[in-house]
């Protein structure tokens, strides 16, 4: 039998959970936070079930420390492998993950995506609120704010970390590449678009294969090459306190396989 995912369990189970919430809220203890009061402390772990009046869910199982990059990595593949077999977790994203990680943050990877609406991160690596740094771009195209915000995920919160991760039929990708075969002007800013994701694609240009999947494939390891060169970023990959890692989603499977 299929186990429902958590999106499920939270729509079938949201009236209740919603009316346990606001009963807890009556009770004598009141709505404190702290460990004393019915709720999760943020520093608490475990994966035991809370059985505070409103809470729902278990402590973060981030809550465990993540030693370095390759137990991340190791963790994101775990969580998809689960979403694959449609084996989510279910219980990361109730009121009790909520309340624990509202005090403070303490994410275990930053990934690079896409904005396709069919690639949503969290859910293709099973990860719940506070578990990953996500930073999206059509076609994971690189600019300052983009760069910016990934070095604010490995400087600043501590991700050793950086996925950059490809998918199956990229729309922005496509679309550079029907621009190159035949230019022509874009409205707004997606001429810049095509230009940031041109040098991929023009990679790829008389290789055998699918041009697309190729190009996707070339624009992560350009990508990859670019952030290399950031002056935040490279020091920590040398270092070893960060690991740069690219990947590809199929769409078709809801697999991610890792870049050679």
């Amino acid at each position: 039998m299929k186990t429902p995912s958590r999106r499920h369990i939270l729509t079938a189970f949201g009236a209740a959970v919603g009316a346990g919430a606001l009963a807890a809220c009556t009770t004598e203890a009141g709505p404190s936070t702290s460990p004393g009061g019915g709720q999760p402390d943020a520093s608490v772990g475990g994966d035991g079930p809370h059985t505070s009046a409103g809470a729902i869910g278990r402590h973060p199982p981030t809550s465990d420390v993540v030693a370095d990059g390759k137990q991340a990595l190791e963790r994101l593949l775990a969580g998809n492998a689960r979403f694959v077999a449609a084996q989510e977790q279910d219980l990361d994203e109730g009121i009790a993950r909520r309340i624990a990680v509202s005090k403070g943050q303490h994410p275990f990877a930053t990934i690079l995506g896409c904005v396709d609406s069919r690639v949503p991160i969290e859910l293709v690596f099973d990860q719940g609120l506070g578990d990953l740094v996500v930073v999206r771009s059509a076609g994971g195209a690189l600019d300052r704010s983009v760069i910016g915000s990934l070095e604010f995920g490995v400087t600043e919160l501590h991700t050793p970390l950086l996925l950059v991760l490809g998918h199956q039929r990229c729309g922005a990708l496509d679309a550079t590449i029907k621009a190159l075969d035949k230019p022509t002007s874009h409205p707004g800013k997606l001429g810049y678009l095509v230009d940031t994701l041109a040098p991929a694609v023009r990679q790829t240009f008389g290789k055998p294969g699918d041009r697309l999947t190729n190009a996707v494939h070339a624009n992560v390891t350009h990508v990859l090459a670019e952030l290399r060169q950031s002056p935040v970023i490279a020091p920590l990959e040398k270092s070893g306190k960060l690991q740069l890692t690219g990947a590809y989603y199929e769409l078709d499977t809801g697999k991610v396989t890792l870049e050679p």
